[in-house]
């Protein structure tokens, strides 16, 4: 778990997420037996929305999509409201309310 972001509206967490691995997956890793391959990951992200008290987590093709969207804004150079408009896309996805315990 990493804290990526955290502007007043926004935090933004990135989480690995394990990618459990296909039937395929293990006929090839038995085929080859002399080779260790690395286990798999994906990115998750998990997005809070400060304001409304909401959260998403996305992972999969959406992570994928927001990583590369988040990378192409910071070449830009954003500053906090730039990151946060963006940010905003995938937050207002989020319905699941943030519950402390």
């Amino acid at each position: 778990m990493h804290m990526l972001y955290d502007s007043p509206s926004y935090i933004v967490v990135q989480f690995d997420v394990p990618v459990a691995p296909t039937a395929g997956d293990e006929a090839h890793a038995a085929q080859v037996d002399h080779v260790n391959l690395p286990s798999l990951q994906r990115d998750g992200f998990e997005i809070v929305d400060k304001f409304t008290r909401t959260e998403i987590f996305i992972e999969g093709a959406l992570a994928q999509t927001f990583q590369e969207g988040v990378e192409a804004l910071i070449e830009q150079g954003p500053d906090v409201e730039d990151l946060d408009a963006f940010i905003a896309q995938y937050a207002n996805m989020g319905h699941q309310p943030v519950i402390m315990h």
